[in-house]
């Protein structure tokens, strides 16, 4: 008797307004190439972990899913999608044309394959906020695919009313005590900075 009479009286409270309903927690899926999955290191040591420790801090704001894949091309990406959206997202981050770069692939299958990856994304979820993370490529591999490269992410995010981050490995890159031995993988520390970069872009979507 009386766990129905505090039922009835939650339910008058919310009707009154008196007490705001719990948010579920918005879902942000990463999904991106060895950067993403946090190469050589641990899963909870990756960004993508560190955004949703940082923005969870007080409350529970944001649940992350880290569909990171070492080694995915865009083509790749585009391949393994259907597989991993089966879920409802609210926040959409491609992190992936790295690997095209480094291995010198057509800029023009590139930028399509990511741009089905984020119209696949939009019809399963057409309320979802996307996001799309900015990459470079070293300079040896010329300045007219370096420039086109780098130009691909800012042209997605204005195509797709998309948020952009200008550059995911901002302050970085080409920093020895910021990465792995190979020079291309943050490491810890590195991540940690990843993750800052990333949190200022999703902030105001949240």
């Amino acid at each position: 008797m009386f766990i129905h009479m505090g039922l009835k009286m939650l339910f008058i409270a919310l009707l009154l307004g008196l007490v705001q309903p719990i948010a579920a927690p918005k879902v942000i899926l990463f999904y991106g190439d060895s950067l993403t999955a946090g190469y050589g290191l641990s899963t909870e040591e990756a960004f993508p972990a560190l955004v949703e420790k940082k923005l969870n801090k007080n409350d529970k704001l944001v649940r992350v899913i880290n569909a990171g894949l070492s080694g995915e091309t865009s083509a790749g990406g585009l391949t393994r999608l259907d597989w991993v959206i089966k879920q409802p997202i609210d926040i959409f981050i491609l992190e992936l044309g790295a690997n095209d770069g480094l291995r010198g692939l057509p800029l023009e299958e590139t930028q399509k394959n990511l741009q089905n990856i984020i119209d696949k994304v939009k019809t399963k979820f057409p309320k979802v906020k996307i996001v799309v993370a900015g990459m470079m490529v070293p300079p040896n591999m010329g300045p007219e695919y370096t420039a086109k490269f780098q130009k691909i992410f800012p042209d997605l995010a204005k195509k797709n009313n998309a948020s952009l981050i200008p550059f995911l490995l901002q302050d970085v890159a080409g920093n020895e005590k910021l990465n792995l031995g190979d020079g291309i993988h943050p490491n810890v520390e590195g991540h940690k900075i990843v993750a800052d970069n990333v949190i200022k872009i999703l902030q105001p979507l949240l």
